[in-house]
């Protein structure tokens, strides 16, 4: 496959079938000079667009995805099952006895990890302290009763599923999270994609702009019993999760790893459809098993009514059109995207320095993640 250079505002490479493509996104650079992203795609393991943009991301640049992370833990877990280490239908307990306290000796794992533990937070609330540590958290977790019925409802968990995870994988491995990821995927996959910034890669860490909301539209957010768990404020003082080095260090696994969408794509890409010519870390099997739809409909904590998981990636909603039914992966909160279709075997990223309002994965990019898979299979 031979991809074409790309000149003006948009720069990188491209196969000429996304032509339609990089055409809009040279546009919206052109009408929006503040703008600066990365977009990446890999197509049966081979790379089809690697493009960027705009004056704060170039080729190089690294940022925090905010929940575009929570991939890894899906791809730490989906290895884990494909080597028969961990069942998704055993109780959390198995492994980890202490997680048994509160009534939940029964959670299964499949439970735990699809947003139906009951356990989106604590009161008092989780410090920045216990959430940037590879037990801490976890200990008071396994400690409380859930906040619903395991299994009755479900839930956005934003951190504690990092958090959660990796105790889980601790008890099942012997290793943290982090080094099971860096030593059986990211190193193995050479993904620009990393728990915890690496000495040395500092420089090329952009920063995540805040979003700025449109003209008079400064909504107060409506009353809802689980809304100071997701934003509230917490013991010892807030944390910026993108822009705190102390976080870029630890990388929390739900909220805070570092990458390029080059990086984020080629993790997929590895573990769904191999990488040039390679095989993928998964089975077909398993890409089935983590792939497969939990829950969808009203989300507790959220408040919304068209959210869908699988085994801790999202699925396809309405606003998350990005491909077929059995496509899944996950958006950040500040407009990054990266998922896979297995059936066009399209992997795709985007990275964005400052998103759009009002939060979540861009559109723009969830479109052209659609568009793809679409000219390419």
């Amino acid at each position: 496959m031979t991809l074409s250079n790309l000149a003006g505002a948009l720069k990188g490479t491209a196969d000429g079938k996304l032509e339609s493509i990089t055409d809009r996104f040279a546009g919206y650079l052109e009408v929006d000079p503040n703008l600066s992203f990365q977009m990446a795609a890999f197509c049966g393991g081979d790379l089809v667009l690697d493009v960027w943009g705009g004056p704060d991301l170039d080729e190089q640049s690294l940022s925090v995805p905010y929940s575009v992370s929570k991939n890894i833990i899906g791809v730490v877990v989906g290895l884990l099952v494909e080597r028969q280490a961990l069942d998704l239908d055993a109780p959390v307990a198995q492994y980890w006895p202490e997680f048994g306290q509160g009534g939940k000796k029964k959670v299964t794992v499949r439970q735990l990890l699809s947003h139906q533990a009951g356990l989106p937070d604590l009161w008092p609330r989780l410090s920045w302290d216990e959430l940037l540590d590879h037990h801490r958290a976890a200990d008071r977790l396994a400690a409380a009763v859930p906040v619903w019925l395991p299994g009755s409802a479900f839930g956005y968990h934003a951190l504690t599923i990092g958090n959660l995870a990796m105790e889980l994988v601790y008890r099942v491995s012997g290793d943290t999270l982090h080094d099971y990821y860096e030593r059986e995927v990211r190193q193995p996959l050479d993904a620009d994609f990393y728990l915890g910034l690496p000495d040395g890669m500092e420089h090329r860490l952009k920063p995540v702009k805040p979003m700025v909301p449109p003209l008079a539209q400064h909504p107060r957010p409506a009353p809802h019993p689980m809304r100071s768990w997701l934003s509230g404020q917490r013991p010892g003082g807030d944390l910026d999760l993108a822009n705190d080095p102390r976080s870029q260090r630890f990388g929390h696994p739900a909220a805070s790893a570092s990458g390029s969408a080059r990086g984020i794509a080629s993790l997929l890409a590895g573990t769904i459809t191999g990488l040039d010519g390679s095989a993928p870390l998964l089975g077909i099997n398993t890409i089935a098993a983590i792939g497969q739809q939990q829950v969808r409909g009203y989300d507790e904590v959220l408040n919304q009514t068209d959210r869908a998981h699988s085994i801790v990636f999202q699925k396809p909603n309405l606003k998350l059109a990005w491909g077929g039914p059995r496509s899944f992966g996950h958006d950040g909160a500040m407009g990054a995207v990266a998922c896979v279709d297995p059936d066009t075997g399209v992997a795709f990223a985007y990275t964005i320095s400052r998103g759009p309002w009002p939060g979540g994965g861009d559109p723009r990019a969830i479109s052209a993640a659609h568009d793809i898979g679409a000219a390419l299979s």
